[in-house]
């Protein structure tokens, strides 16, 4: 894709930013699962505006590296996900969450789509995430956090709707790449032809993944 191409080298020296979010925001609705503690993730803000902290893709690593296989170390790692992937922006990100939390599926859900993600089925993950309130924005963050392989396979990606809206505008289909309308296919394409085309613009797919999602589209401003 030379339009691509073009992209990587406009923003080469961009890089993504630690998420900001608000624990006054969130503890009302993560303290009655016992889950508030993921509130002191990451690093307070330096205006300390708020109380706001900061969180970042690499908090998340290490609350999957220093976690265990327990249903409250996935949980925890499922809440930080959650808190990162909504930042300030996203007011609907704790009732979310709170419905997740009181989703009597949580536990086996987050430990088969980490099994599947694990095996590199990450069409199978897709097909078995179903939690309330929780949609493919995030539950492929999740899948992205947990994924602990080797940087030499095709790692699960973030696919949300602003990724989305800059494929659409660079003029890739998923359904026409997959030759099927199967999401969990589609989800699974999407990924493999992304770790291609990183790896043939000397990149990494995690930071274009992030290229495509903070442009949201717009892939032909300057």
């Amino acid at each position: 894709m030379e339009q691509l191409q073009k992209l990587v080298v406009r923003y080469g020296d961009c890089e993504q930013e630690p998420v900001r979010f608000r624990p006054g925001t969130w503890r009302s609705w993560l303290e009655p699962h016992g889950a508030a503690r993921v509130l002191d993730i990451g690093v307070g803000c330096a205006n300390g505006l708020s109380g706001d902290r900061l969180i970042s893709r690499a908090d998340l690593a290490d609350l999957r590296d220093g976690g265990g296989d327990d249903p409250d170390s996935l949980r925890d790692l499922f809440v930080a996900v959650m808190v990162w992937g909504s930042g300030i922006t996203n007011g609907r990100g704790p009732r979310y969450t709170e419905a997740a939390l009181s989703d009597a599926r949580m536990p086996a859900v987050l430990r088969s789509t980490r099994q599947a993600v694990r095996e590199g089925d990450l069409s199978g993950a897709y097909r078995q995430f179903v939690l309330n309130g929780v949609r493919r924005s995030f539950f492929t963050k999740w899948f992205a956090a947990v994924d602990d392989r080797s940087a030499t396979c095709d790692r699960a990606l973030i696919l949300d709707d602003r990724v989305f809206r800059s494929l659409n505008a660079l003029g890739w289909s998923s359904w026409q790449a997959a030759g099927t309308r199967h999401w969990p296919t589609r989800y699974a394409t999407y990924v493999s032809s992304m770790h291609g085309w990183a790896s043939s613009l000397g990149v990494t797919a995690d930071w274009l993944e992030w290229l495509l999602f903070h442009l949201n589209g717009r892939v032909d401003e300057p």
